[in-house]
C-alpha cells in the first residue's frame, strides 16, 4: 500500500471507537492512551482523538498528521486484523517530531 493512508485504513464510525474504549487493551503513556483491538479485518486501522484541551487547531492538526504519518511508515510492523484507537492527553501538542515517533514507538512494543 505504500505511504498512503485511505479511508479504509482509518476508523470513522463512533461505535468502532466506543468499542476500542470497551474492549480494547488500554496503555497510558505521559502523552498518549493507545486503545489496541484485534478485529478480523485484514489490515491495520488507525483511529484519532485529539480533543480541544491539546490546543488550538493548529497545534492538533499538527499532532494528527505525526501521529498518522507515524503509522502510515510504520504500519507493515502492526497485526494485520487490529484497530488502534490514540487520544492525545493535554501536552502532547508541545512535543517535537522525534519526541512524538518516541513515544509512539515505546507504546507500540
Amino acid at each position: 500500500m505504500g505511504h498512503i493512508f485511505p479511508k479504509t485504513l482509518r476508523l470513522r464510525k463512533t461505535w468502532e471507537f466506543k468499542r476500542a474504549w470497551k474492549v480494547g487493551c488500554k496503555l497510558h503513556t505521559p502523552h498518549f492512551i493507545l486503545l489496541r483491538l484485534e478485529t478480523t479485518g485484514s489490515f491495520p486501522r488507525l483511529g484519532l482523538t485529539v480533543s480541544r484541551k491539546v490546543g488550538n487547531s493548529v497545534q492538533r492538526n499538527r499532532l494528527k498528521r505525526l501521529i498518522r504519518e507515524y503509522f502510515r511508515n510504520n504500519q507493515h510492523r502492526f497485526g494485520q486484523a487490529v484497530d488502534y484507537s490514540i487520544v492525545a492527553k493535554k501536552g502532547a501538542a508541545d512535543l517535537s517530531v522525534s519526541q512524538v515517533f518516541s513515544e509512539l514507538e515505546r507504546a507500540m512494543k
